[in-house]
C-alpha cells in the first residue's frame, strides 16, 4: 500500500473489523485481531486510519531532568499525520488522556488504540475521540511509564504492527491489516460485504441458512 494513502482509508472506514478479519483469514493470517480485552470507551466508537505505533516501557521513577519527563510521549504525538491512528504496545500503565487526545485530533488523527490504560475517560467520550484501550486507570504515566521509541514495529494486543498497517476497530474489536496487502484485503472484504447484503435479503426472504451458504459460500 503506498505511504498515506488516505483513500484506501475511507474505504476501510465503511467496511467491519468482523468481515476484515474472515479475509484476512482466508488469506491465511489468522493472528491479526487484537486480543478481546482491548476495548472502546463507548459502544459507538469507531477507528479507521493507518497506524502511528508507539512502544512503552515500566519503570520505577521519575526523570530527574523535568526535561526528560514525557519527552517521548510527547514527541510522538507531535508527529502524527492526518489519518493516523495512534497504536500503543502492550504496557501497564495509563498512557492516554484527553490533553493527548486534543493535540491528537488537531493533528488529524483518528483514534487510539493501547495495550495500555487510559483516563480522563468522560471527557475522551464526550469528544467523541475514538479511544479503545485495556482498561482505565487515573494514575499518571510520569515515573511508570515511558516511551522508548515510536513510528518502530511493535506488539499491541497479541498482534505484531508495523507503522503504516492498516487499523480497523468498533465494538467487536480492532483488526490489523499488513500495509503490504491493504489493497488487496480492503477489494475482498468490499466483495464480501456486498455477498453478505445479498444473503441477508435470501435469509429474510425465507431461504434456509444451509441453502445460502452453498449457493453464495458467506455466513
Amino acid at each position: 500500500m503506498p505511504d498515506r494513502d488516505l483513500t484506501l482509508v475511507e474505504r476501510l472506514a465503511r467496511l467491519h473489523p468482523a468481515v476484515v478479519a474472515d479475509c484476512l483469514d482466508r488469506e491465511g493470517l489468522r493472528r491479526q485481531v487484537l486480543a478481546p480485552h482491548i476495548r472502546p470507551l463507548a459502544p459507538t466508537m469507531r477507528v479507521a486510519g493507518l497506524a502511528a505505533t508507539v512502544h512503552c516501557v515500566e519503570v520505577d521513577a521519575v526523570p530527574e531532568s523535568r526535561d526528560d519527563w514525557y519527552r517521548n510521549e510527547l514527541a510522538s504525538v507531535d508527529a502524527l499525520e492526518p489519518g493516523d491512528v495512534i497504536v500503543v504496545s502492550t504496557c501497564r500503565g495509563s498512557f492516554w488522556g484527553e490533553l493527548l487526545a486534543t493535540a491528537s485530533a488537531f493533528r488529524g488523527a483518528r483514534g487510539v488504540v493501547a495495550d495500555a490504560y487510559t483516563r480522563d475517560t468522560l471527557t475522551l467520550i464526550e469528544m467523541g475521540f475514538p479511544t479503545f484501550s485495556a482498561g482505565i486507570h487515573c494514575a499518571d504515566s510520569l515515573g511508570r511509564i515511558d516511551v522508548d521509541a515510536f513510528d518502530v514495529p511493535i506488539t499491541c494486543g497479541g498482534v505484531e504492527v508495523e507503522p503504516n498497517d492498516l487499523i480497523l476497530g468498533d465494538h467487536d474489536g480492532v483488526v490489523v491489516v499488513p500495509a503490504a496487502i491493504g489493497e488487496a484485503i480492503v477489494t475482498l472484504a468490499e466483495k464480501k460485504m456486498r455477498d453478505e447484503n445479498l444473503v441477508r435479503r435470501k435469509l429474510a426472504e425465507g431461504m434456509s441458512v444451509s441453502e445460502a451458504f452453498r449457493e453464495h459460500g458467506v455466513i
